[in-house]
């Protein structure tokens, strides 16, 4: 009989994507130690004591100044990524498009710049599971992998 496998515990992020029309939020990164000078969208780490939508609210106070209630976030998707460092991770995706507040460089000692793009025309250098969670939302879909190399 095979031994049991070891529990496995992802870290866990949670992303929105802000629309206007047909513009989604981006911000360019910078000081964090990951993907620095590429875009993404809002977000973060999933703290321990709070929900996927409660994190997703936080993040969007911390790093744009605006508040959502977690009721108008709606599950976009989930990507199941790979870091370039191997490190297995879950991104959530969140859309809302209604929110309290002007959204602004709220963190500009992690991000450099934050604009406007056409989700059809998206810049080249966004974060690659965050392209693929956009494009995946897009499409209609829920779930996508990004990162991972494909079985021999």
């Amino acid at each position: 009989m095979a031994a049991p496998g070891e529990t496995f515990r992802p870290h866990v992020g949670v992303h929105l994507i802000l629309r206007q029309q047909n513009k989604v939020l981006l911000l360019l990164r910078a000081n964090t130690g990951f993907a620095d000078g590429s875009w993404s969208v809002p977000g973060g780490c999933l703290d321990a004591d709070e929900t996927l939508p409660e994190g997703a609210a936080r993040e969007a106070r911390e790093e744009l100044g605006i508040a959502i209630d977690s009721a108008d976030l709606t599950f976009a998707g989930l990507c199941h990524h790979a870091d370039p460092d191997g490190q297995a991770r879950i991104g959530v995706f969140f859309t809302a498009s209604r929110w309290i507040g002007e959204p602004v460089n709220a963190e500009p000692g992690k991000c450099d710049k934050i604009d406007w793009f056409d989700i059809d025309d998206l810049p080249d250098d966004v974060v690659s599971y965050i392209r693929t969670g956009i494009d995946t939302y897009r499409c209609g879909h829920a779930f996508s992998l990004d990162g991972w190399q494909p079985i021999p």
